[in-house]
């Protein structure tokens, strides 16, 4: 309660930097924020002309001209917040090093405005492609309303996983080094690019111990199918997904002070 107490009283702070970063992008840019509509429009484009035109890459029992290209679009970009999120996470307190030093306000406010830019950009690209699948003729239907409860489970599992990594990073700079290499087999040993029936048989129940699988075949499910996600699937990841965060938060608390003398 007394940390919403204090994010509160910082709102201002908050929502000055996020406005800040957002506008830092495209300061000296011709276009400016037309970009932040250019560069996920030309990836949608990009995914679904080559995907869908080019390769002719289709999913195994589903005829669809774009059914490839909205599983790998689904599978990327809400993979891409992921990544977002803990990256900027792992970093966030190195980065803001000098005004950890100088002034006072509530720490646990940087992680915040981590989360908020992400899923900025994230809703203007996610926008995009959600217009995409309604002109092309391909929206989920009521469906589409279960991609909120799952974000915010995917949210809540990255910033915890990203304030554990960005305390330790502090202490220990090899820890966001491996964290980016780990995040790249992360990627491929997660079905984004292909669908897991792909997979020998004895490798699919491994998929079981990654949490972002939970999250991803939800999205592409939600996409591709029109199918509601099964909730009782979410019950492992949500529950990981608090103990991160409140093991973060505590581990934050405890370090906080050692952590500006570190900085």
């Amino acid at each position: 309660m007394l940390m919403l107490k204090a994010l509160w009283a910082y709102r201002a702070f908050i929502t000055g930097s996020v406005k800040r970063e957002f506008q830092s992008k495209y300061r000296n840019s011709l276009l400016g924020a037309a970009w932040t509509v250019l560069n996920p429009l030309a990836m949608i484009i990009v995914y679904t002309v080559i995907f869908s035109q080019v390769m002719q890459a289709k999913l195994p029992g589903i005829d669809s001209t774009f059914a490839y290209s909205i599983y790998l679009c689904a599978g990327i970009l809400t993979w891409g917040l992921f990544a977002d999120i803990v990256g900027r996470g792992q970093n966030v307190f190195l980065e803001h090093a000098n005004l950890i030093k100088k002034l006072s306000f509530p720490r646990i406010s940087l992680p915040v405005i981590v989360v908020l830019n992400a899923s900025l950009n994230f809703a203007i690209i996610f926008g995009l492609f959600t217009l995409f699948l309604i002109v092309s003729g391909n929206f989920p239907g009521w469906a589409y309303l279960a991609v909120f409860p799952v974000l915010l489970i995917q949210i809540l599992f990255a910033i915890g996983l990203g304030i554990i990594i960005g305390v330790l990073n502090v202490f220990f700079r090899d820890v966001g080094h491996f964290f980016g290499i780990f995040l790249q087999f992360w990627f491929w040993l997660t079905p984004i690019v292909y669908p897991a029936t792909i997979l020998p048989d004895e490798a699919r129940p491994i998929l079981a111990y990654n949490p972002m699988m939970t999250f991803i075949s939800a999205y592409q499910n939600i996409m591709v199918n029109g199918t509601w996600p099964h909730w009782h699937d979410f019950i492992g990841v949500t529950l990981v997904s608090l103990g991160l965060c409140v093991f973060g938060m505590r581990l934050f608390r405890k370090r906080a002070g050692e952590m500006v003398d570190e900085l």
